[in-house]
């Protein structure tokens, strides 16, 4: 195995490579991307993995990050959520994050791909690749007493760093097959003129044709738009009158300036018309993202949707098309108002988004879910969280079950990646990396067992629970027998989530990138290629994306 191709490979698997495109850049791209690649390859053929150039400069804790820079090739805006250093377990044993569930930043990737360029750095997020894929996670019985499942391995970093790779993944229980909950559903839809492009709400139509599709005749439907003024379309009608609301689909049109504040304050007074006592009353907002009247920072939007949740009505962000996506705010909103958030940018994609995923962004199984992770100082040195950079919770909130948190869906898997230096290991020499977070030691109590490797906690609140119920937690742990010995001994699963966080840090620039193993990634990507569809389709945008790094 040399050391360019770390990863094993299968020749018995099948190629997708079913994809080609020229590609092009925008203004000051190309330079930085060549200066990345050449470099980080010119470090490698010299016998050295510790030259390789990166886009961050050396500081405390993570790059800086700036508030939603113009992409200037796209138009698009996007907030850089940096890259997260090496903790020393002597100093903060406790990794916390909210969870994600969220695809949005993939689904990006693909847009990018399909159009001929490369996704801009800043709309990287690392977790949202990750866990685009499915994984042969266990799925609990619908009757299990918790409402996931947690599952942990480890194995050798393949790339030659001396680290140590630890994958933690949560499998949701799937919605119960006989019974669902009824539906209440408010369509927010952005019919400002920058969505007249074909990508935009042509694409929403799509959507919400095709989910009357997936509810059921008793569920209601309403549509709000928003423009230059707010109009209630359609008052909540059953999905039986199904004439009626096509009718009113098919009337949508664009124009005007886009007051996305004063329609999220009508789709909620909508979603109250027609609220349901123990079922679903969700918000979905259709837009390219640009609230130009009333409130429109970041931090506005925020304080209203936070203020919304309140009532029991939850929301979700669609993006749709290119060159005004205001990526960082539906991020941002969606998080709020314990929704998801999810981009469109084609025909298949808005076809895939209702039959894979509609449904079960709407059905929550846990609500804040938190994880915190506690690694033993007698195996583990440092660690570095791969992603979640901006889903971070301080250690001693983990159990205040006033900050909010992540959600979790019916069928949901939540996967995160730790790269960790074990006892007696140095530090990976990385130029341009942020330091190490390092400090006083630690002297807070510890729930990790000596004979734990790691310890693993979950709290959650249940979905029907009140302000003044107390969450409730799982755990699981990971003994130090438990790694594997080689990573071409590791489970698939961790195998190809590792392999897609290593090919989005290079497309990120992250300053722990690798681009001089990017061969070695196409290997592995090959070699699981023929395990389903999204794996098959991911190689073959890998392939057309890699011409070009």
């Amino acid at each position: 195995m040399n050391e360019l191709n770390p990863f094993p490979t299968d020749s018995s698997s099948r190629s997708a490579d079913r994809f080609s495109a020229s590609f092009r850049y925008g203004r000051g791209y190309w330079t930085s991307l060549v200066l990345l690649t050449v470099s980080g390859l010119g470090a490698c053929l010299n016998g050295s993995s510790d030259a390789l150039p990166y886009a961050f400069v050396a500081g405390e804790g993570p790059a800086p990050v700036a508030d939603e820079p113009l992409d200037e090739s796209t138009g698009d805006r996007y907030s850089d959520v940096g890259t997260n250093p090496f903790v020393m377990v002597a100093h903060d044993p406790l990794s916390t994050f909210a969870t994600d569930a969220d695809t949005a930043s993939y689904d990006l990737f693909v847009r990018d791909v399909n159009a001929g360029t490369l996704p801009a750095p800043a709309s990287v997020r690392l977790e949202d690749y990750v866990n685009y894929f499915a994984y042969d996670y266990p799925t609990p019985e619908a009757d299990a007493e918790q409402p996931f499942s947690v599952h942990l391995a480890g194995a050798p970093n393949p790339l030659g760093t001396g680290t140590t790779l630890l994958r933690v993944g949560l499998q949701g229980k799937a919605a119960p097959a006989q019974q669902p909950k009824p539906a209440n559903l408010v369509f927010l839809v952005d019919t400002s003129g920058s969505m007249q492009d074909s990508n935009k709400l042509p694409l929403v139509q799509q959507v919400l044709r095709q989910t009357l599709d997936q509810l059921h005749a008793s569920d209601t439907v309403s549509i709000v738009t928003y423009a230059s003024g707010t109009a209630v379309r359609l008052t909540p009608t059953p999905v039986s009158q199904r004439d009626r609301i096509v009718e009113v689909i098919d009337r949508l049109a664009a124009g005007g300036s886009t007051a996305g504040a004063s329609g999220i304050e009508l789709a909620y007074a909508e979603a109250g018309a027609g609220f349901l006592d123990g079922g679903i009353n969700h918000v979905i907002l259709c837009t390219d993202g640009d609230f130009n009247v009333g409130p429109s920072s970041n931090e506005e939007l925020l304080d209203l949707i936070t203020e919304k949740r309140r009532t029991g009505v939850t929301l979700t962000a669609l993006g749709f098309g290119s060159g005004n996506l205001n990526d960082s705010m539906l991020e941002a909103v969606s998080n709020a108002g314990n929704g998801f958030y999810g981009f469109i940018g084609s025909e298949n994609q808005a076809a895939e988004y209702v039959r894979t995923r509609l449904l079960s962004t709407l059905t929550l199984i846990a609500r804040d879910v938190k994880v915190q992770v506690e690694f033993n100082p007698n195996y583990v040195q440092a660690y570095r969280l791969l992603g979640y950079e901006d889903r971070a919770i301080a250690d001693e909130d983990f159990r205040n079950d006033s900050v909010d948190a992540g959600e979790i869906g019916a069928g949901h898997r939540v996967t995160a990646l730790y790269e960790l230096v074990l006892l007696g290991q140095p530090l990976p020499a990385v130029a341009a990396a942020p330091a190490p977070s390092d400090g006083d030691a630690y002297q807070g109590t510890r729930e990790v067992s000596n004979d734990e490797f790691v310890h693993v906690k979950l709290r959650y609140e249940q979905v029907d629970a009140t302000e003044t119920d107390t969450a409730l937690e799982v755990s699981a742990s990971l003994a130090p027998s438990a790694l594997s010995n080689t990573f071409a001994e590791g489970d698939l699963d961790l195998r190809w989530a590792f392999s897609v966080a290593a090919f989005a840090e290079i497309l990120k620039h992250s300053p722990y990138a690798r681009p001089d193993t990017i061969d070695a990634l196409g290997a592995e990507f090959k070699a699981q290629a023929a395990r389903d569809e999204d794996r098959a389709a991911f190689y073959a945008l890998f392939q057309a994306a890699r011409a070009e790094l």
